[in-house]
């Protein structure tokens, strides 16, 4: 399976309002429910104003589109870097999902996955 690095240092942020994002940044995840506006996307774009913010994230995405009939990829991914003590936030898309860790993870877990057989972009 392919993985492709995700090169812009990313923050998980929350907002009071959705119009303080720049859609046209493209940020990598909007969450909307009853009780939160949660957002990753690039340090770069996050607004001046937040609710709680947290720096230092890299992630992968994973390559292509996948059906939702398939099993057990994200929990395989999880389940490789968990068991060396790395944590992850996961995200889905409809179309795919993704892996963010901290910036000081990014070494071992590509190292980790790469030996587990994936290949990363």
């Amino acid at each position: 399976m392919k993985l492709v690095q995700l090169t812009a240092p990313l923050s998980v942020y929350q907002v009071e309002n959705l119009n303080s994002i720049n859609l046209n940044a493209k940020p990598v995840f909007i969450g909307v429910t009853e009780d939160e506006n949660s957002v990753v996307g690039p340090t770069k774009n996050v607004p001046d104003v937040t609710i709680s913010r947290e720096d230092g994230w890299s992630g992968f995405k994973i390559e292509g589109v996948l059906d939702f009939s398939l099993v057990g990829i994200l929990a395989k991914i999880a389940s490789l870097l968990a068991d060396k003590d790395i944590s992850i936030f996961a995200v889905s898309t409809y179309n795919t999902d993704y892996v963010l860790l901290k910036n000081d993870k990014m070494g071992a877990a590509t190292k980790i996955l790469k030996t587990s057989g994936y290949v990363i972009e």
